[in-house]
């Protein structure tokens, strides 16, 4: 089950981003919002992982676009989990 969130901007976001259709901003939206909430610490890796449909390689590979640290604010539970399911 998902939910969806309606966020209005302006046209010209989308030109500033050189993107062309409003498919191509909201996919941008969805990355940040996964991305932020994870370096806030708000989700794990792996929630980010299956929320985007990604592999853990190519959500690193994500957070290293964003200039994202991969070393966040987890205990050392959550990254030896983290270790384990990769």
């Amino acid at each position: 089950m998902s939910d969806l969130i309606r966020v209005t901007y302006p046209k010209e976001l989308a030109f500033a981003l050189k993107m062309q259709n409003d498919e191509e901003v909201a996919e941008e939206m969805r990355r940040l919002a996964i991305v932020k909430l994870f370096e806030l610490g708000k989700i794990s890796s792996s929630l980010a992982c299956k929320i985007l449909d990604m592999t853990r390689v190519d959500f690193l590979d994500l957070l290293a676009d964003y200039h994202v640290s991969i070393f966040t604010q987890q205990s050392e539970n959550d990254i030896l989990n983290d270790m384990k399911n990769a």
